[in-house]
């Protein structure tokens, strides 16, 4: 890999440290998280004294005032690790962004500071079991009912369903406005009518717990409304491109590890009387890879960049999710097929990447709407 010139002495540091903490506190117990279906929730804590959680968060909060740099390091680590489904990046690159910036003071004062710590995980329920990408298509419903809302409806595939102590709920606040009458609301998990269904089991990321959410007449006072009422969508679009450039700064440390780990891997399988490493096939594909790996992480750096600047706009950043989760998907994919039956065995960290990594073409908006993002803004006058 060419040098990157995005992060300076300072970065490394914190990720040397980041590093450390998730071979000691995370690494040694992944296993067991996995077939518990989430992971053990002092770990939050853990993470949260280390400034692990929310690193962009105010100093007031407890959190370091850190640029997306540092949320990026944390990111790119936790891929490194093959420890996925921590929940981190829902928790700091997406809900509490949210509230620094369109929480009310008094919504700031009561939770920021317990998401830096830990103590409060946060989860965004905006999926719904029919609407899937098409986020103008929720009906969840939330109505006003004097110094009240009443929130009805139900979410899935929630990220920190099981462990969330607050969710950002996606919901219509009036049906017949569309886009204009989405807002989002806050609902604590220990509100009537709240609640959390099963965790639910999937192909890979098995140590995040993923659930549905229900809501039937759950009453929560009106200064929980996040922001203005029907800006939601506006805020959801807003948001949306760090979103998304998480998800590709995840696909591209993903994608270097397993690339790494099969380099090793191919030095020392033997077939036909010599190393794996040594047919023209193998050298041919790992110089594909490990070509087109380096140039989507030129891109992925400079979309951070811009980022950080404040520059970062919907049709690149769907660009960079949409390149970052496809090359994920297809190098893991020719990761495999080097190690031939042994990478379809669970044992080996292929095979967890392989099953992990399919979701990144899904969530976050499918890439089939990154598509159709890029490819409008290529025809628009």
């Amino acid at each position: 890999m060419i040098p990157r010139t995005v992060f300076d002495e300072e970065h490394e540091l914190f990720r040397s440290n980041v590093r450390r903490f998730l071979e000691t506190e995370v690494v040694p117990f992944h296993g067991q998280w996995e077939k518990d279906g989430q992971v053990d929730r002092e770990l939050w804590r853990k993470a949260g004294a280390q400034g692990y959680l929310v690193p962009q968060a105010p100093e007031v909060y407890g959190g370091a005032g850190a640029d997306f740099r540092y949320n990026a390091i944390i990111d790119e680590e936790v891929s490194r690790s093959g420890c996925t489904g921590l929940g981190w990046g829902v928790h700091s690159d997406i809900v509490v962004p949210y509230l620094m910036r369109y929480g009310s003071d008094a919504q700031k004062e009561k939770y920021i500071a317990a998401c830096v710590r830990g103590d409060m995980v946060t989860a965004i329920a905006m999926t719904e079991p029919g609407t899937g990408s098409d986020l103008q298509g929720i009906r969840t419903h939330a109505v006003a009912d004097g110094d009240e809302y009443v929130i009805n409806g139900s979410k899935t595939f929630i990220t920190n369903g099981q462990h969330a102590d607050l969710v950002v709920v996606v919901c219509k606040t009036d049906p017949e406005a569309g886009a204009a009458g989405t807002s989002l609301i806050l609902v604590e998990a220990d509100r009537a009518g709240f609640e959390k269904g099963r965790n639910l089991e999937k192909v890979g990321m098995k140590a995040q717990d993923t659930s549905e959410l229900f809501f039937s007449d759950v009453r929560v006072p009106r200064e929980n409304l996040l922001g203005e009422e029907g800006k939601g969508f506006v805020y959801l679009m807003q948001e949306l491109p760090q979103e998304r450039l998480s998800i590709g700064i995840m696909a591209m440390a993903a994608s270097e590890v397993c690339l790494r780990q099969t380099i090793d891997y191919v030095k020392e399988r033997q077939a036909f009387g010599k190393p794996i490493a040594a047919l023209q096939n193998t050298q041919f594909k790992l110089a594909e890879l490990d070509t087109e790996l380096t140039s989507a992480q030129v891109f992925m750096d400079r979309c951070l960049e811009l980022l950080v600047a404040g520059q970062l706009d919907t049709v690149t950043a769907s660009k960079a999710k949409l390149l970052g989760s496809e090359l994920q998907c297809r190098i893991v994919d020719e990761c495999v097929q080097l190690h031939g039956g042994y990478g379809y065995m669970w044992e080996y960290p292929v095979a967890r990447a392989f099953a992990d990594s399919r979701v990144q073409r899904i969530y976050g908006g499918t890439s089939e709407v990154m598509k159709l993002i890029i490819g409008r803004s290529l025809i628009a006058d």
